[in-house]
């Protein structure tokens, strides 16, 4: 045996026993590739999960990635480095609860006939008497919670609901669990006790936006074997303005410092459903299930900007305007695999969009029977092709504080035209050069003024949109 070149003999048994031990991890290598492709098929065949997170009077500049600089939102910055953001998101109307029921079925507010905030404003003396609305989400509308819960998907809805009370609460549209949602618009306490019936109150001082986000995080703990829908619907940022006192200060500070003159109860309530979001992201992460969930994040209209709450510019004015400001608000998704990273589009996306886009995502279609006002959004997230739709329409038969009398618009293209009914002048927009609607172009652009309006009255009559009228009890001159 010479060994003294330091290489052991070679003889067959050797290279037998070299040749056996190479298959075998030949054969270790295919099956651990083989279960791989085993496990990932499996996944694949599973549905994604879907978590809404629904924030009530969000603006679409009160975010860091949509430029704000004051209000501090890393989780939400960060769900939007991952996914796509667009920057001409809009609500399906400039209040509350019309955005929520056109969410849950893809459906026009007009054509649902719930076209404001339930239970509305009265204005017995106005000019118009407004139409004889629906002031609930009837049962009889198919809900997403319902379309996915045919699908094997367990449903859940934490925070504010405000499509009606009994007979028309959450778990009575489909939803398998429910907590904190009811017929009103706002909570009566930011802090426990809270005074909401459908959430039982915690610890005394425990702030609403982190219950909220603790329900979110057990029910996806709960539930992280099988395909969920998540609608976390905060009742922040809606007023009454509430914040934890040590962030309060931390804004307050903050403006004396950089000599600014902003909100900083709003900021913290801000801030709240930030810190929200990112408990519910970690948990995504802890329970290994970020890859296979589409995350969605939007505002049901745009900002207050009564009492200096907050400010949408450049948008003009916020909630309750037929204006960019009452509409347009942040709309985000991650969908890992799906949707890039770091990507934006421009392309028009409407809150009735929800509905056949996470139908799209869960491998279901809508019902058949319906008219599904919404597109799904695929092409637009994977960037492989263009939306089939000519124009997004608007239609608030109401009067609101926040500078609106009863009006329909559209958007077609970058022109936006708005027809208010109290004596039918007609407003046009080219929100591509001015996005802040300073220059009415009616008198400079006819034809397209002519061909908008044409366009919206052919869809207020399909879609049986009630209209209001001359009002009757309105005295002489009152």
């Amino acid at each position: 045996m010479n060994l003294a070149n330091g290489s052991l003999p070679i003889n067959c048994s050797t290279i037998r026993i070299v040749r056996l031990a190479a298959i075998a991890w030949m054969i270790v290598a295919v099956t651990f590739v083989r279960a791989t492709a085993i496990a990932s098929a499996a996944d694949d065949r599973r549905p994604p999960n879907i978590v809404v997170i629904l924030v009530d009077d969000l603006g679409w500049a009160d975010l860091g990635c949509y430029g704000n600089t004051f209000h501090e939102t890393p989780s939400i910055d960060r769900l939007a480095s991952q996914g796509m953001r667009f920057t001409n998101g809009y609500a399906a109307c400039t209040v509350c609860s019309p955005t929520r029921a056109a969410m849950l079925t893809g459906r026009y507010s007009a054509r649902l006939h719930v076209t404001d905030w339930i239970a509305g404003h009265n204005r017995p003396k106005a000019p118009l008497k407004i139409p004889d609305w629906t002031k609930q989400l009837v049962s009889e509308e198919v809900t997403l919670a319902e379309a996915l819960g045919a699908a094997g998907y367990v449903t859940a809805h934490i925070g504010k609901w405000h499509l009606g009370g009994e007979g028309h609460a959450p778990k009575d549209q489909g939803f398998d669990v429910a907590i904190g949602g009811d017929h009103r618009g706002q909570p009566p306490s930011y802090f426990s006790p809270y005074g909401i019936p459908a959430i039982a109150d915690g610890p005394k001082g425990e702030f609403l936006t982190d219950r909220e986000s603790s329900e979110a995080v057990k029910f996806i703990a709960a539930n992280k074997e099988k395909p969920f829908l998540l609608c976390l619907w905060h009742y922040a940022v809606h007023t009454p303005l509430a914040g934890k006192p040590e962030v309060i200060a931390h804004y307050k500070e903050k403006a004396r410092r950089e000599n600014l003159s902003r909100n900083a109860t709003y900021a913290a309530l801000v801030d709240s459903v930030d810190q929200s979001t990112g408990r519910v992201l970690a948990a995504l992460d802890e329970h290994g299930l970020t890859q296979n969930t589409l995350v969605a994040f939007t505002s049901d209209n745009g900002g207050l900007v009564l009492r200096d709450v907050t400010s949408n510019a450049p948008l003009r004015s916020g909630k309750g305007s037929p204006y960019e400001g009452g509409h347009r608000v942040p709309l985000i998704v991650r969908w890992p695999g799906v949707v890039g990273p770091l990507t934006t589009t421009d392309v028009p996306a409407s809150t009735i969009d929800f509905f056949p886009t996470l139908l799209a995502a869960a491998g279901t279609a809508p019902p058949k029977d319906v008219t599904i006002d919404g597109v799904d959004l695929s092409p637009v997230l994977t960037r492989s092709g263009n939306l089939d739709r000519d124009a997004l329409y608007w239609h608030y038969p109401h009067y609101h504080p926040g500078g609106a009398t009863p009006y329909s618009a559209i958007r077609r293209g970058k022109y936006k035209l708005i027809e208010y009914f109290e004596d039918r002048p007609v407003e046009l927009y080219d929100l591509a050069a001015d996005e802040g609607e300073s220059t009415n172009l009616t008198e400079q652009s006819p034809d397209v003024a002519k061909d908008l309006l044409a366009r919206l009255t052919k869809w207020r009559e399909a879609v049986g949109a009630q209209l209001p009228m001359p009002n009757p009890s309105r005295k002489a001159g009152g």
